[in-house]
């Protein structure tokens, strides 16, 4: 009972923030950043450290604006996600634009699904809306890892199904993805592919000069269906807007080597990180064991 008071709770007051225009939102991102980054120091010393290892080459004061950087990004984006709540479809549209739909379209119709593998960048909860650019009828799934609290869990669930997302529990993936094929939906499966894996199935390869760990569940997911894949690349046009473009890894997943899709994910990624690396989550503890550590355990 208090779980489901707490829920409501949170819930009328995250829509009654969601109500406000981004003009007041970002009034308040400016603050909370200074509440962050200033006053609470939220995970300093990990995002300080990440850069460092991730860019050793560049010097203290090059990090430093990278660090400020990602907390005025971090700030936004938590305001960005609430607002979701709130808006219109014809701004989400508007704000979160779409390059090499044509091809996208193309290779769904011809395959009956395609895997696009994302990242935690820019504005990446506003591809909810990616539905839009695909035909009546065919389903944008969104694999997601249920938070412990299920009410909790069910507003975000609520946020990331307002604009027609199919919304699959991680452990049902792939459950799911057969069942909507056997009754004739054409799908295309987003998956976040960048955070630390969990679990026993994990592909290490080196990453931003680092031995890393990554996902993957998308390389599996697209060999079993044998589902094109593409990366999404986001790009921060500007303060509250978006571009993704869908580039092609594979068209013929089951004939590539095993681990090759993954390890195309984290050159893709990385490419975007050196190219502007202030919109990544540098706050998550990426890099929390060895491929040592984790075998010995």
């Amino acid at each position: 009972m208090k779980s489901r008071v707490v829920y409501w709770l949170v819930y009328a007051v995250m829509w009654l923030f969601s109500a406000l225009p981004f003009k007041v939102l970002y009034v308040l991102s400016d603050f909370n950043y200074w509440l962050m980054y200033y006053a609470g120091r939220y995970r300093r010393k990990v995002v300080r450290d990440n850069l460092k290892k991730s860019f050793p080459d560049k010097s203290d004061a090059e990090r430093l604006q990278i660090e400020r950087n990602f907390y005025r990004y971090l700030s936004d984006y938590m305001l960005e996600d609430l607002k979701m709540l709130h808006m219109s479809a014809e701004d989400l549209y508007r704000r979160m634009t779409y390059k090499n739909t044509e091809q996208y379209l193309e290779l769904t119709e011809k395959f009956g699904g395609i895997i696009v593998m994302i990242p935690h960048y820019a504005n990446y909860e506003w591809l909810i809306g990616m539905g839009a650019v695909m035909k009546p009828g065919d389903v944008p799934i969104q694999v997601y890892k249920p938070l412990r609290d299920k009410y909790l869990n069910e507003l975000f669930k609520r946020i990331r199904s307002r604009f027609r997302g199919y919304n699959i529990p991680k452990h049902s993936t792939a459950r799911e993805i057969i069942r909507l094929k056997r009754e004739g939906k054409k799908m295309v499966v987003g998956l976040i592919t960048d955070q630390w894996p969990s679990g026993s199935e994990k592909y290490w390869t080196r990453f931003l000069g680092q031995e890393t760990a990554f996902l993957n569940g998308a390389e599996r997911i697209a060999k079993m269906m044998n589902f094109p894949v593409f990366y999404c690349e986001l790009t921060k046009t500007r303060r509250g807007y978006c571009e993704a473009e869908f580039k092609l890894m594979t068209d013929n997943p089951k004939e590539t080597a095993e681990g090759e899709i993954t390890e195309m994910f984290a050159h893709y990624l990385e490419e975007t990180l050196r190219r502007e690396p202030a919109y990544w989550l540098w706050s998550h503890k990426r890099w929390k064991a060895s491929k040592s550590e984790c075998e010995r355990n």
